[in-house]
């Protein structure tokens, strides 16, 4: 392993190919890495049982349960459903869910709806919020305080907003997560709100098998990988890894308050 601090990936897809048909490969790497615990990310209620076969067949890793807000082809749930889902213990968040104007466009109220069935199940459930937001922050934000998100806590997942958006999601008490984007040679305005971004409220993904970060940019991404996006935060930040390291583990289990640290 290396070094002695460990890390979470706190996004990941490892229901996804080509991860899906290396796990074993995968989740070794991981742990040669640090790499202690992951939280795969459900995207449509299809693929959900895959994901929680996965959860329930290795203690260190944890799923949710949501629909991303792009899919249209799949089953959409009700509130009733994801609560459902939700009280299995390997479940420990709601989502991935949000809005996303970028790949979507005209008339946005079913992506709305979806996205405040979602927390409302989250605030049922008793589960955090992982958000997904592309090209739509405003909404997002205001769709977040109108639904009384606060009450079930949330992470910005793969985080590429403005220090603006950054505060208002933590002046509701959410995370903000970075992924591979941070060690990008073009995301220098993201790097600023990193460096910004307080202690306790810091987590890091990788959104595997998507945005490998440097020096793997362009190729398949994979837990292991969230070690790179922790060094350039580290170095951004001017602290250590095993900092980073630290502090984003602790605060992953302060909010995603029913998963199981191991030893």
């Amino acid at each position: 392993m290396c070094g002695v601090a460990e890390l979470v990936d706190s996004h990941c897809h490892l229901d996804f190919e080509p991860l899906g048909d290396q796990l074993a490969e995968v989740l070794t790497r991981a742990r040669g890495n640090g790499v202690g615990h992951m939280l795969c990310v459900s995207v449509t209620l299809e693929n959900y049982p895959k994901i929680q076969a996965i959860a329930e067949q290795h203690s260190h890793i944890f799923s949710s349960v949501g629909v991303h807000p792009n899919e249209r082809e799949g089953r959409d749930p009700d509130v009733d459903e994801l609560v459902t889902l939700a009280a299995n213990p390997r479940v420990v968040a709601i989502g991935e869910t949000g809005l996303d104007y970028y790949r979507s466009q005209g008339d946005m109220g079913w992506q709305q709806d979806r996205f405040r069935r979602h927390i409302q199940a989250a605030r049922q459930a008793r589960k955090p919020l992982i958000i997904h937001t592309r090209d739509a922050a405003a909404d997002t934000l205001a769709i977040l305080r109108e639904e009384n998100a606060a009450e079930a806590g949330a992470v910005m997942h793969c985080f590429t907003e403005s220090w603006d958006v950054a505060k208002a999601a933590m002046d509701l008490g959410f995370y903000i997560s970075f992924s591979g984007i941070v060690t990008f040679a073009n995301a220098a305005a993201l790097r600023e709100v990193a460096a910004k971004v307080p202690d306790d409220r810091l987590l890091v993904e990788t959104d595997s098998p998507y945005l490998a970060p440097v020096p793997y940019r362009g190729k398949t991404n994979e837990p292991a990988y969230v070690r790179h996006v922790a060094e350039r935060l580290a170095e951004v930040r001017g602290v250590s890894f095993d900092h980073i390291a630290d502090v984003t583990t602790q605060n992953f289990f302060n909010l995603f308050q029913s998963a199981q640290r191991l030893a």
